[in-house]
C-alpha cells in the first residue's frame, strides 16, 4: 500500500476519532448510531496511523505530498 493521505488529512481523520469516540463514551450518542459512530471513529483512526485510505484510489484522490 503507497500512502494517499497527506498530514493535514490525517490530523483531521485523528481529531474527529477523537471527537467521534468522545461523544459515544460520554453517551451524548448512544444505540445503534452510537456503534456507527464508533466503527467510523475506529477507522478514522486506522486509516490515518497508516496513511492510506481506501478509497481514495477508486475515487482518484491522492493528499500525499512526496515528490515523485
Amino acid at each position: 500500500m503507497k500512502a494517499n493521505m497527506g498530514s493535514m488529512d490525517r490530523i483531521i481523520r485523528i481529531v474527529l476519532a477523537v471527537v467521534l469516540a468522545a461523544l459515544y463514551f460520554t453517551g451524548v450518542i448512544s444505540g445503534t448510531l452510537g456503534i456507527v459512530v464508533v466503527v467510523v471513529a475506529a477507522v478514522f483512526a486506522l486509516t490515518s496511523l497508516i496513511s492510506f485510505c481506501p478509497l481514495y484510489p477508486i475515487l482518484g484522490i491522492n493528499t500525499c505530498d512526496t515528490k515523485k
